[in-house]
């Protein structure tokens, strides 16, 4: 099934302009397991209030305003109107600043991504665009206006076209500085232990489509159970692994169990010949 839009847009950089549409790429259908909560009562959902606990009373949404705290419980109160007027007004418009190397990207700033797409018009300088960055190994930044924010974005060339990436602004990323290390000192037989085992179970392609969510086929599973009226008990817990003492045993002892594991994985078919004419049955 084709995918829908989601949003409409154009990019912008010089006087050139590229009508295009916005997709999301995630499956929605394979999202995450939701719980809803229910009165154990009568089976019937819950819905959520807002409470005030000066008044001691529930609080309809007509009577709900915003406010921003400025100081520790004091709040400055906007109108609809007011807040309107704080929105950055919509765009749609993707305009390019400037274009830096991919690779000079750190993926820490991702936020979200966006599938694009040529709208009507916009097919030629869409595949113009996506080939020139791919052969120049660039990506383009950019800002991008809609549902009230200003973003910036990252377009960059993705499969058979282009992606955008909704970046994190520089003072939203906390710094590493922060992250306490505490002493360690790496002895050179270590690391040397250590590259083995990484050499040991390294591919040279990124292959996400291996690997799939366990815990939620396994949720699901119980549910499916729990619908057909069996019992769900809790599994055993798994015992705690042992505390790492000696680096070096550990180190020995894991690319000793990646050798064997590579020895026991069966070896591949060897290709088969092509039989003979017919003429020699």
């Amino acid at each position: 099934m084709a995918s829908r839009p989601i949003a409409s847009g154009a990019i912008s950089f010089g006087l050139v302009a590229i009508p295009v549409k916005l997709y999301t790429p995630i499956d929605s259908s394979s999202g995450t397991i939701r719980f809803n909560q229910i009165h154990g009562e009568c089976g019937t959902r819950l819905k959520q209030q807002m409470h005030c606990p000066t008044c001691e009373k529930v609080v309809s949404r007509e009577e709900i305003v915003k406010g921003y705290e400025y100081a520790k419980n004091q709040y400055t109160l906007f109108s609809e109107e007011e807040l309107e007027a704080l929105l950055v007004k919509p765009t749609q418009a993707i305009e390019i600043s400037e274009f830096v190397p991919l690779d000079q990207v750190d993926p820490i700033y991702f936020e979200k991504s966006y599938y694009l797409g040529p709208d009507r018009g916009g097919e030629k300088p869409y595949r113009l665009l996506a080939q020139t960055m791919l052969e120049t190994g660039r990506a383009a930044l950019a800002r991008y206006s809609a549902r009230g924010k200003q973003y910036l974005v990252l377009v960059r060339p993705f499969a058979e076209g282009l992606i955008m990436q909704q970046l994190y602004y520089a003072q939203e990323i906390r710094s590493f500085a922060d992250v306490p290390l505490g002493d360690g000192e790496v002895k050179p037989a270590e690391l040397e232990l250590a590259k083995q085992l990484i050499a040991q179970t390294s591919t040279e392609e990124f292959r996400p489509e291996a690997y799939e969510d366990q815990t939620r086929k396994e949720i699901l599973a119980l549910i499916e159970r729990k619908i057909q009226g069996e019992e769900v008990t809790t599994p055993p817990a798994e015992s705690p692994r042992a505390q790492v003492i000696d680096l070096m045993e550990a180190l020995k002892a894991s690319l000793a169990s990646s050798e064997g594991s590579q020895s026991r994985k069966p070896p591949k078919a060897a290709p088969r010949k092509p039989e003979k004419a017919a003429a020699a049955r």
